[in-house]
């Protein structure tokens, strides 16, 4: 799957890149537009009394289906990891929660949206955050090495998601907890989604079923698995991001109604 690997990689390397060079419109993750402007996937995440006080380019970043700091209800001195961190901003915010004992890293493969989350993070005068360099298929942190792991519709790209939550468990301590936000398929999609490389890559073609999602996490070791579908679309709301993938939406539109929707995936690494 190494195609997908750097369709992904390109992807978000231009839209780290155009957001660095002031683009003025929100990057969005799900759909082909890097416009997010009323997005229903991306818009209405984060409440302005989190990102006040955020750098620009890290709000104009969030490429993201919900707000996963929200739902891990991070306490001061935990450790916490973001896979998939892109321009910074999950990172930036647990920072501040964990302050001051506790550290958040941010884990990403792309080195344009590296650079974007440094600076930002060196805006927002941040020091308990740290963002490296690699794979969610395979974390660069020692076992047992982390309080809470959190992701922001990222997981869903990965060709490889088993990998994905086998590592996240390895590095959850004991009793931690993996709270993410992520696309889910709620039965059976058309075949034709699961073939667009655009898509994919835009968040939809790669999604599990949510049964499946917690079939995985039970065998990757997880407990006190919930699988919490809180926005659900409609297709009108998938209307623009399927048309411009040249897919007939009046002829799928029975198939996928209701079909996609943005989830809150809890779990638990047993004591």
């Amino acid at each position: 799957m190494a195609d997908l690997h750097d369709a992904v990689r390109d992807k978000y390397g231009a839209l780290a890149e155009a957001v660095r060079g002031g683009s003025s419109g929100k990057a969005a993750c799900c759909g082909p537009s890097t416009c997010g402007c009323g997005n229903p996937v991306t818009s209405n995440l984060y409440p302005e009394s989190e990102t006040s006080g955020l750098p620009d380019g890290a709000v104009a970043a969030s490429l993201g289906c919900g707000n996963p700091t929200a739902l891990a209800a991070l306490e001061p001195g935990q450790t916490v990891l973001d896979l998939g961190s892109g321009g910074g901003i999950d990172v930036l915010l647990s920072a501040r929660r964990v302050a001051p004992t506790g550290k958040v890293y941010g884990l990403d493969m792309t080195d344009q949206m590296l650079a974007l989350a440094r600076e930002n993070q060196h805006k927002a005068g941040i020091t308990n955050a740290e963002f490296l360099k690699g794979n969610i298929e395979r974390i660069p942190l020692p076992d047992d090495s982390v309080d809470v792991i959190i992701s922001n519709c990222v997981i869903n790209l990965s060709h490889d998601k088993d990998a994905v939550l086998r590592e996240a468990f390895r590095v959850l301590k004991p009793g931690g907890r993996f709270a993410v936000s992520d696309v889910v398929i709620r039965g059976e999609v058309p075949a034709q989604l699961r073939r667009s490389m655009e898509l994919w890559v835009g968040c939809i073609a790669g999604a599990l079923e949510e049964s499946e999602y917690a079939a995985k996490l039970g065998a990757a070791g997880f407990v006190d698995v919930d699988v919490e579908p809180w926005r659900v679309y409609s297709v009108e709301d998938a209307r623009g991001f399927l048309a411009a993938s040249g897919i007939d939406v009046d002829a799928v539109a029975p198939a996928i109604e209701g079909r996609i929707a943005s989830a809150f995936i809890r779990a638990r690494k047993a004591t």
